[in-house]
């Protein structure tokens, strides 16, 4: 068998899989991950009709499974097992404990058509994978409200929630309608359209003090996350240029892209560090405190000054 009747018959049966996990499937999006002319896929639709997949095409629309139709049970290779294992420990520490709860029922299900060889390999890697969170993610009193949120966003329905933002000293009820949610700077935010300021917000899922679903509909298209997010205005920036001592400098890899990092250059026994800083002040400052003893200020001034203050301040603090 050549290898580009492996390479074919490998595809077609990733499109069958992809036909089984989503409703609707268009070809010019087969044809993107496979990196395939359109009349390839559809040279391989008929192939799959022809071997007995009952597939519904709709002009415009894209291809489907007929109503009914199940797929037999997939056998999973040895390195698609390992990958599931990660998965499985990220999702106890990296979700709330009503979704790990879902995902370790699935993985159940999983385990189940795994060759024993595969079971075995499993079974070894999961005592051997470690994964902790730096941060609460989710409030321990409402262990599903990431469940509640994902059902909002999928059934287009409002939900109500009492929230502590930062600047608060209680918590406020809101309602709001989710638009989707991320990870981000270590925390989950979800981002909705609150009735209560009338705008798109962003809420971060360890200061929800308590949720609930409603039956009230969506008032208005939101749109997708992505668009949302690219649609965000940024804040104005300023450009930092640091120079550090190279021996400290491999150890503050972490925040360098938070604060905006742009560009680092080696100098001999230092290196410079060129960023575009949304919050001089306060963030980049105050991260900057960290390593300030193996490091000097190229520019601006104002960085110099803000530095004076708040070692000012500690000193005063410090007696």
């Amino acid at each position: 068998m050549s290898t580009e009747t492996l390479k074919r018959f490998d595809r077609i049966v990733a499109i069958q899989l992809q036909l089984q996990s989503k409703s609707v499937v268009k070809a010019q999006d087969l044809a993107d991950r496979f990196q395939v002319s359109l009349r390839t896929i559809y040279r391989d639709i008929r192939t799959l009709e022809a071997s007995g997949v009952p597939i519904v095409g709709e002009s415009g629309i894209g291809y489907s499974l007929m109503e009914g139709y199940r797929l037999p049970p997939v056998m999973f290779t040895k390195e698609e097992a390992s990958s599931f294992v990660a998965a499985e420990k990220l999702m106890q520490k990296f979700t709330d404990k009503t979704l790990g709860a879902h995902y370790g029922s699935a993985m159940l299900k999983v385990k189940a058509v795994l060759r024993s060889s595969e079971k075995d390999w499993v079974h070894l890697l999961e005592s051997q994978i470690h994964i902790a969170a730096e941060n609460e993610l989710f409030n321990a009193n409402i262990p599903n409200a990431l469940e509640i949120l994902l059902e909002g966003i999928a059934e287009k329905k409002q939900i109500q929630l009492w929230y502590h933002a930062g600047n608060s000293d209680i918590p406020l009820e809101r309602t709001i309608e989710p638009v989707g949610i991320f990870h981000e700077n270590n925390y989950w935010y979800m981002l909705g359209y609150c009735h209560l300021r009338k705008d798109y917000r962003n809420f971060r899922t360890d200061r929800i003090q308590q949720i609930k679903k409603t039956k009230d509909a969506f008032t208005q298209e939101h749109g997708t996350l992505d668009q949302h997010r690219n649609e965000k205005q940024s804040p104005p920036k300023t450009k930092v240029v640091i120079r550090v001592d190279k021996k400290v400098a491999r150890f503050i890899g972490s925040g360098k892209k938070y604060q905006g990092l742009v560009a680092e250059r080696k100098d001999g026994d230092m290196v410079e560090l060129e960023f575009n800083t949304p919050d001089l002040d306060n963030s980049f400052a105050r991260w900057f405190i960290m390593f300030a003893d193996y490091a000097d200020i190229v520019e601006p001034e104002a960085l110099k000054t803000r530095m004076q203050e708040l070692l000012t301040t500690m000193k005063s603090r410090l007696g």
